[in-house]
C-alpha cells in the first residue's frame, strides 16, 4: 500500500518506519524542515532502540521518505494515518493539532475530489474521531465522500520497534467498510489477534489499557508506603507472595508463567511519560464532564503526584537537612531506553530537592539535553562521568533503571558509597549488594547506620 503518515513523533515515525519495513510505501509529514532533511538522510531525531538501523534500511530501499508537504504526500496515498500530538491542558486533551490536521486533509479532499481514508493514530478520547474529526472534514469537503478509522497504538517507549513489529494485538476501528478493508490490508503482514470495532471502542481500548496499568502502579506504591510505615516488612516479599497467585502467574505443565504484567506490580517513585499521566487525566476529566465522579482515577493521580516525595522523605531521614548537601541523581528520563523526560518522576524529585536548597548533580545516558531544557530555571550540574562524582556526594538516588547504573554495586563504587545513603527508587538492586552503604528504598524501612 501507499500511505501518508502525518506526524513524526514517537508514534508517527515508528509506525511509518515499521510499516515501510513490512513492504508498504510511506511518506511521513513534518513541518520542521531540519527534521525532514535528517529523516531523508536516515537520521532519526528521537532516541528509540533499533530505529536508526531500520530507518536506514527502508530509506535505502526507497520505501520511506519524509516531506514538509502534506499535499505532496497525499498524492498517491490510499490512506492517511494521523499521528499528531494530543497534549494535556489543565487535565483535558488538547485537540488543536487534530483539528488542524482534519481541516487540512478535508481541504485536500475537496481540491482533488478523491476518496481518502483518514485514520486517527493519535490518542484521543472516545467520540473524537466520529464527531470532531468527522464534523471538520465533512464541513471542509462540502460533501465529498471519505473514509474514517481509528487505529490506536500500544507502543512502549524504548521498546517501540519491537512492539510494533511483534504486537500482541492490533485494534482496527472503522466507521465504513472501505476503511475497514484498507486497515486489514495494511496489517495483513502481521499474524496476531486483530480486533475490528467502531472508532469509539478503539479509542476507549487505548485509554482503558493505560488507566488499568497506571492503577496497578499506584496501588502497589500505596501498599509499599504502608509497609515502610509499619516496619519489619519489605513490600517486595509481599508482592512475591501476591505474584504467586495463579491468577497472576499461572502454573503450566512446565512450571510458572511469569507474565510481563507483573512488572507493573513493583514499587517505585511513580509513573511518567507521554501516555499514562495524560491519559488518566483525560479520562478522569471526560467522566467528570459527563457527571461521573471518577474517584478511582483521581486517586491514581493523587498517589502518583505524591510518590516522588517519598524519595525526598528517605533522604531527609538519612541526612536530616538537605540544605547544602550534594546529591547525585542517576536517570532523568521517565524510564530507561528513551530520552523522553515528559512527566518524569526524576525531574519532580530534582525540583523538590532544589527547593530544599540541595546541590544536585545529574546524569542520564541519553536524556540530559531534554532534561536541561526542562530544568533550565534551576541550577543543576549535569555530568557525563557520573562514577567520578560518587566520592564527593552526600547521597545517590537511582531514579531510572538504566543498565549502566548496575555499576554502582561494583567494588570500586561500593567502597565510595560506604556510609552514604543510596536511594534505590526503582528497586534495581538487592539490599545485600550494599553492605557498607545505607541502602534505602520504597516499601522497606531500614535502620540507619550510626
Amino acid at each position: 500500500m501507499k500511505l501518508c503518515v502525518l506526524g513524526t513523533g514517537y508514534v508517527g515515525l515508528v509506525s511509518g518506519v515499521c510499516l515501510a519495513a513490512k513492504g508498504h510505501t510511506v511518506s511521513c509529514v513534518d513541518l520542521r524542515r531540519d527534521v525532514v532533511e535528517g529523516l531523508n538522510r536516515a537520521e532519526p531525531h528521537i532516541h528509540e532502540t533499533g530505529l536508526p538501523e531500520l530507518l536506514r534500511e527502508v530509506v535505502a530501499a526507497g520505501r520511506f521518505r519524509a516531506s514538509v508537504s502534506l499535499a505532496e504526500s497525499l498524492e498517491e496515498a490510499e490512506m492517511v494515518l494521523v499521528a499528531v500530538g494530543t497534549p494535556s491542558t489543565d487535565g483535558r486533551i488538547d485537540l488543536q493539532y487534530i483539528r488542524k490536521a482534519a481541516e487540512e486533509i478535508g481541504t485536500w479532499i475537496k481540491a482533488t475530489g478523491r476518496f481518502l481514508s483518514v485514520v486517527i493514530k493519535s490518542t484521543v478520547v472516545p467520540g473524537t474521531t466520529d464527531t470532531v474529526v468527522r464534523g471538520i472534514i465533512e464541513e471542509t469537503t462540502g460533501g465529498i465522500p471519505f473514509g474514517l478509522g481509528m487505529n490506536p497504538e500500544f507502543l512502549r517507549e524504548g521498546n517501540a520497534i519491537e512492539d510494533f513489529m511483534n504486537p500482541d494485538r492490533i485494534v482496527l476501528g472503522r466507521e465504513d467498510e472501505t476503511t475497514g478493508a484498507l486497515l486489514e490490508k495494511l496489517y495483513s503482514p502481521w499474524v496476531c489477534d486483530k480486533l475490528v470495532v467502531n472508532t469509539r471502542t478503539a479509542e476507549m481500548i487505548k485509554y482503558a489499557n493505560n488507566c488499568l496499568l497506571a492503577t496497578q502502579i499506584s496501588a502497589v506504591n500505596e501498599l509499599a508506603n504502608l509497609c515502610a510505615e509499619l516496619g519489619g516488612i519489605d513490600v517486595m516479599n509481599v508482592m512475591e507472595g501476591v505474584h504467586l497467585d495463579k491468577r497472576w502467574s499461572p502454573i503450566s505443565g512446565t512450571g510458572r508463567v511469569r507474565p510481563g504484567i507483573l512488572t507493573y506490580l513493583v514499587p517505585g517513585c511513580g509513573f511518567g511519560g507521554s501516555c499514562f499521566p495524560k491519559d488518566v487525566q483525560a479520562l478522569r476529566t471526560l467522566g467528570k464532564e459527563r457527571g461521573l465522579p471518577m474517584s478511582m482515577l483521581q486517586a491514581v493521580l493523587d498517589i502518583n503526584e505524591n510518590q516522588p516525595l517519598e524519595i525526598v522523605r528517605l533522604l531527609k531521614s538519612a541526612l536530616g537537612t538537605l540544605a547544602g548537601r550534594t546529591i547525585l541523581v542517576l536517570g532523568l528520563a521517565f524510564k530507561p531506553d528513551t530520552d523522553d523526560v515528559r512527566e518524569s518522576a526524576s525531574l519532580r524529585i530534582i525540583r523538590k530537592l532544589s527547593g530544599e536548597h540541595g546541590r544536585i548533580i545529574a546524569h542520564d545516558p541519553v536524556a540530559m539535553a531534554n532534561a536541561r531544557t526542562e530544568l533550565k530555571d534551576l541550577t543543576i550540574e549535569f555530568v557525563t562521568d557520573w562514577e567520578s562524582t560518587i566520592a564527593g556526594v552526600d547521597a545517590v538516588v537511582v531514579a531510572a533503571k538504566w543498565k549502566e547504573y548496575k555499576a554502582l554495586s561494583e567494588p570500586r563504587n561500593a567502597r565510595m558509597l560506604a556510609g552514604k545513603p543510596l536511594i534505590d527508587a526503582r528497586r534495581m538492586f538487592r539490599p545485600e549488594e550494599f553492605s557498607e552503604a545505607v541502602y534505602l528504598t520504597i516499601g522497606r524501612r531500614t535502620k540507619l547506620k550510626d
